[in-house]
């Protein structure tokens, strides 16, 4: 089985600021969402964790796991999605025009990467190269594989799982701390 997990809340999603790559830690709340969510999910049975190297991501894995005999791997490519020079602004949505808006408003409008920004195609090319290569020969050899990572990768880790159109990118939702299996 797979399971993916967005990390806890950071001071950054509390603002409502764009973090991408951005490398923010989890504020209390983030811990204590990642607390709980370890008792919730106490009696989930996971053979491994492949986890995004961005510090609210481990921090999360790490909490979820803790005392847990699975191991915690870092990839590269279960980084967030960079929203380039747009990372750090606050409450975009209420800038009028604000081109990043694009990706969370008509994703299939998002044809072209914006200044220093990953295109929907990088990513998907990235993560869809991961689940080939690392996720499907342990799903293939019966294991149970939990990724923990971010809002816009693990959607695009659930768009390619459940053959879904760019336009749907964001209809998961992907809430902080909820296990979600596919």
């Amino acid at each position: 089985m797979l399971y993916i997990m967005r990390h806890g809340k950071t001071d950054w999603n509390a603002l409502h600021k764009l973090q991408g790559r951005t490398d923010i830690p989890l504020n209390d709340e983030g811990i204590s969402m990642a607390e709980a969510a370890a008792v919730e999910y106490a009696d989930i049975h996971f053979d491994i964790c492949f986890c995004s190297p961005l510090t609210r991501a481990k921090q999360t894995a790490e909490i979820l796991l803790k005392g847990r005999d699975v191991p915690i791997h870092y990839d590269d490519r279960l980084v967030e999605m960079s929203f380039g020079i747009y990372e750090g602004i606050e409450n975009s949505f209420s800038i009028p025009d604000c081109p990043v808006n694009v990706i969370f408003q008509s994703p299939e409008n998002y044809k072209e990467a914006l200044e220093g920004a990953e295109s929907f195609e990088q990513l998907f090319a990235r993560t869809g190269e991961f689940l080939e290569e690392v996720v499907d020969p342990l799903l293939a050899d019966g294991k149970d594989v939990l990724i923990v990572g971010h809002g816009a990768m693990n959607s695009s880790i659930v768009c390619q799982r459940k053959k879904r159109p760019i336009s749907q990118f964001w209809s998961e939702g992907i809430p902080n701390c909820k296990l979600f299996e596919l």
